[in-house]
């Protein structure tokens, strides 16, 4: 379920670029988050269906804010970091943005540092062995390291990406994960249809063009993709399922290849391949001492 997943979103890179042939970031997100939402609603009814709770007005009042607390910031990392990564589209290849990306898994630990959390000697191998990932993939014909637009949009959703993991756990304990995730679409796609109304000419004709990339982004990608999660991480230890979930990056580039005939040079599939090797060894676990 947890590879099936990770192929999934591997996939959706691909619609995600093919998407922005035909509508603008703001437009290709704020319909495909809300679709998202969509799909989970009819989840949420059936739990709530299966397992009735009673509660008064006041206790209503107070699960109303606790949820509230946890969705909004986690909507508005998630609307960041998924506007910055749709935009990078525009100006680099499939598989650079979905490498570039999955550098949040090397940034979560770090980020661990401000709140007290020290990471274990193979989080640092891993995040010197990115750095030089990073180099090969974004490195220019002068073997200087050549950062553009696309790039430096998808370095930032990366941070933005890490920030959403670190308040996904500290919230997906506390309240239910999918009705975390249906209001993290929710405000994602709200805010984002906002914008599009702001910056972007919507047509329908081009919406039209672009339902296919739209639908299987917001239905497989949110939907779909997230309940095999949820599920899978039920039989799986979180460290394994880090592992085969980052397995979206190489699912990008393959599928960037298969199906739109995008290549990259040697080094930039080397750096790939490096990349690839830092975020598995920052995900091995710490050995625990015996007592």
């Amino acid at each position: 379920m947890l590879v099936l997943a990770a192929m999934i979103w591997g996939l959706s890179f691909v619609a995600q670029s093919e998407g922005m042939k035909h509508v603008e970031g703001f437009t290709f997100n704020g319909i495909r988050m809300l679709m998202g939402a969509a799909v989970l609603m009819p989840i949420i009814a059936f739990k709530r269906i299966k397992n009735p709770v009673k509660t008064t007005k006041a206790q209503k009042k107070i699960v109303f804010k606790k949820y509230a607390a946890a969705i909004i910031p986690v909507g508005l990392a998630l609307f960041i970091g998924s506007n910055l990564q749709q935009f990078a589209f525009n100006y680099t290849e499939v598989g650079k943005v979905g490498f570039l990306t999955a550098i949040y898994m090397l940034l979560v630990p770090i980020f661990g540092l401000f709140m007290k959390k020290r990471p274990p000697f193979t989080v640092w191998i891993g995040v010197i062995l990115g750095m030089g990932g990073l180099y090969l993939l974004c490195m220019g014909s002068s073997n200087t390291l050549n950062l553009g637009k696309g790039e430096i949009l998808t370095l930032i959703c990366a941070v933005a990406f890490a920030i959403h993991i670190i308040l996904i756990d500290k919230f997906a304990s506390e309240i239910d994960p999918v009705v975390l995730s249906c209001g993290q679409f929710l405000i994602t796609g709200v805010l984002s249809v906002i914008c599009m109304f702001i910056f972007e000419e919507p047509k329908i004709s081009e919406i039209n063009a672009a339902i296919v990339p739209i639908l299987y982004s917001g239905i497989m990608s949110s939907g779909v993709a997230f309940t095999l999660q949820v599920i899978g991480q039920k039989y799986t230890e979180p460290t394994i399922a880090s592992m085969l979930l980052c397995l979206e990056s190489v699912f990008s580039v393959i599928f960037a290849f298969l199906i739109l005939g995008q290549s990259m040079e040697t080094r930039e599939y080397i750096g790939c391949a490096v990349m690839f090797c830092a975020i598995i060894i920052a995900q091995i676990p710490k050995k625990q001492k015996q007592i």
